[in-house]
């Protein structure tokens, strides 16, 4: 007892609150019985993380019932927040004024990643059908990429779209690998990282990676950075968040920005990623339990400074919001938000 008072004392007096050894409180997620402020499941673990945190926010579910639920993008212009749930083969969308959520759309190809490029157009990554799909305007949709050296994608899974126009998306092929969340067939390429420019260029841009997953940008757009999940089937696998830097269309200098593992307890995947505008990469993250699945951010230097912990594995996140200052996390079979005092790097 005297070893965990001391502990306590410890964080309070360095001004880190809670410990993320400390056990993870049990809430009601309903919200009838509200969880008081300051809410001890977004822990700071470095002071860094401080100025981020809110004292009078909590985190809060706004839907469950999906399967797996991934791919938040936020619609400025529609004011609604949209995500997939990959093995009921729908994309979903909750409103900002009203909280209503409905079926999007229906069937949805099993999309997994969803963002919007400049033009405010949605683009799709379907492990059903092996491709990356944008929905125009006009109610039509244009195939961006469903092949690569005249062999199909493996099942594309995540993207973001640069300041040129171009699309950076993963393609670790999941979708390929289980009927639960696409169509069952053998990969034909080697994971990769792909660039599409608007003239419609494919071309692959590293496969230094056992799965590419997540991938986001630094605030500048000099830097990119794709989290591995090949510990899923690649026992040597580290599990990682690594990072390039971007020289025109390639990339160079591939290092390993993070490790996934939090002493004292457990070593778990990330999953999605985003950068704040201070470049600090917000990473969903899971597969361990309690005290580690949620979120994790990590500063620009790689050091892990915070955590939201979350009572499902969290598989993406997105800010959105008026503001940009909403955090959205897709959990296992949920939505959940939280307000944070920065704001997303970008819009799409």
């Amino acid at each position: 007892m005297e070893n965990k008072l001391n502990r306590r004392s410890l964080f309070a007096a360095a001004g880190l609150g809670a410990s993320p050894l400390l056990a993870q409180i049990k809430r009601d997620w309903s919200g009838q019985n509200p969880t008081r402020y300051p809410d001890p499941d977004i822990i700071a673990i470095d002071p860094r993380f401080n100025k981020y945190k809110l004292g009078n926010t909590p985190i809060q579910r706004l839907h469950t019932g999906c399967l797996w639920a991934e791919g938040p993008a936020w619609s400025a212009v529609g004011r609604y927040l949209l995500w997939s749930d990959i093995p009921n083969n729908v994309q979903l969308r909750w409103v900002e004024e009203t909280g209503h959520v409905s079926v999007f759309r229906n069937p949805a190809g099993n999309s997994n990643g969803n963002t919007f490029d400049w033009e405010g157009r949605q683009l799709a990554f379907e492990h059903g059908n092996r491709r990356v799909l944008r929905y125009e305007h006009n109610g039509s949709t244009t195939v961006i990429a469903d092949k690569f050296e005249g062999k199909p994608l493996n099942a594309p899974n995540d993207g973001v779209v640069g300041p040129d126009g171009a699309l950076w998306f993963t393609d670790p092929g999941y979708g390929s690998l289980m009927w639960y969340e696409g169509n069952k067939g053998k990969l034909e390429l080697k994971e990769a990282v792909y660039r599409v420019d608007k003239s419609g260029k494919i071309e692959k841009v590293t496969d230094e990676i056992y799965k590419p997953n997540g991938i986001c940008f630094s605030p500048d757009y000099k830097k990119i950075y794709v989290a591995d999940t090949g510990a899923t089937h690649y026992p040597n696998a580290p599990k990682v968040i690594k990072v390039w830097d971007i020289n025109g269309t390639k990339l160079t200098n591939g290092k390993v920005f993070c490790s996934m593992k939090l002493d004292g307890v457990g070593e778990g995947l990330a999953d999605g990623i985003r950068c704040d505008e201070d470049g600090n990469i917000w990473a969903s993250a899971g597969w361990v339990g309690e005290n580690y699945d949620g979120v994790h951010i990590f500063a620009p230097d790689g050091q892990r400074i915070g955590q939201i912990r979350l009572p499902e594995i969290c598989s993406n996140v997105a800010f959105g919001g008026a503001k940009r200052n909403r955090l959205f996390m897709t959990g296992s079979q949920s939505l959940y938000s939280v307000y944070v005092e920065t704001r997303g790097a970008h819009f799409c």
